[in-house]
């Protein structure tokens, strides 16, 4: 018999193409979680979020807290930690089945990788983590926070102190992903420019960096080589970046409107 709160599921299935898939009801036990708060995040849209957190340090959002979470009470020592782990659910991979295997965009898409080796989005119960600067905390219980990978809306599950020596570990190694992706450089049309820095005194947030930052790790899928007229756009706060590839491995920004 299952234990008191916990419900028996259907087992694992297979889907005929010859690729596996852990289905929502694949689940042997399941319990549910409480929603600690959300992060209002500069990632209006999945795509350009960098795919690791601290890759964009200009990146930045506040957690907002709820009751009973949103009180001095049970921020009491936090300002002592300049790091946080943020716990949270990809909450827009909840409806999607969830792959026993995957294709890292940092290894072009195509080769596969165990769910358990990667760090995507398609994994079992949803659940990510990133490791996040934590800025200051304001007199509304709110975390501001920098270096963040989230998208706005995502749901907060737990919020846990980073401890350097314990969770650096110096002779790691992993040799999937053994140094961080090399940067493109990012070339600005000079209306592009003017436009983020007013946009930037507007917002009072380091746009011109943040948009630097995410477009030199090359957001677009790595398989694909577009014609130097082809447009790419995001959504960064509250204005649309527009680039293009003029030349195979560098970037254009054309507009920031």
């Amino acid at each position: 018999m299952p234990a008191a709160g916990f419900s028996r599921r259907m087992p694992l299935q297979a889907a005929g193409c010859g690729i596996l898939f852990l289905l929502p009801e694949a689940l042997v036990d399941s319990f549910q979680l409480q929603v600690i708060g959300e992060v209002r995040s500069c990632f209006k849209e999945k795509f350009a979020i960098p795919r690791q957190p601290a890759l964009a340090p200009a990146a930045r959002g506040i957690i907002e807290l709820r009751p009973p979470y949103n009180q001095p009470h049970a921020l009491a020592g936090l300002e002592q930690v300049s790091h946080v782990w943020v716990i949270f659910l990809f909450h827009q991979a909840l409806d999607q089945q969830h792959r026993l295997q995957v294709r890292p965009p940092r290894l072009g898409g195509n080769q596969r990788l165990g769910v358990f080796a990667s760090r995507a989005s398609h994994r079992p119960n949803s659940i990510g983590q990133s490791l996040v600067r934590l800025e200051r905390i304001d007199e509304e219980c709110r975390l501001h926070i920098s270096g963040i990978d989230l998208l706005d809306g995502t749901p907060v599950l737990d919020i846990k102190p980073y401890i350097p020596f314990v969770e650096s570990v110096p002779d790691a190694w992993n040799r999937i992903a053994e140094q961080p992706p090399a940067l493109l450089p990012v070339d600005w049309q000079p209306a592009a420019l003017a436009s983020a820095r007013e946009h930037a005194r507007r917002l009072q947030e380091p746009l011109v960096e943040l948009i630097e930052q995410c477009l030199a790790q090359d957001p677009k899928p790595a398989y694909q080589q577009p014609e130097p007229s082809r447009q790419y756009g995001a959504r960064l706060h509250d204005v649309n970046v527009v680039w293009c590839y003029p030349e195979a491995g560098e970037i254009l920004v054309l507009a920031v409107e």
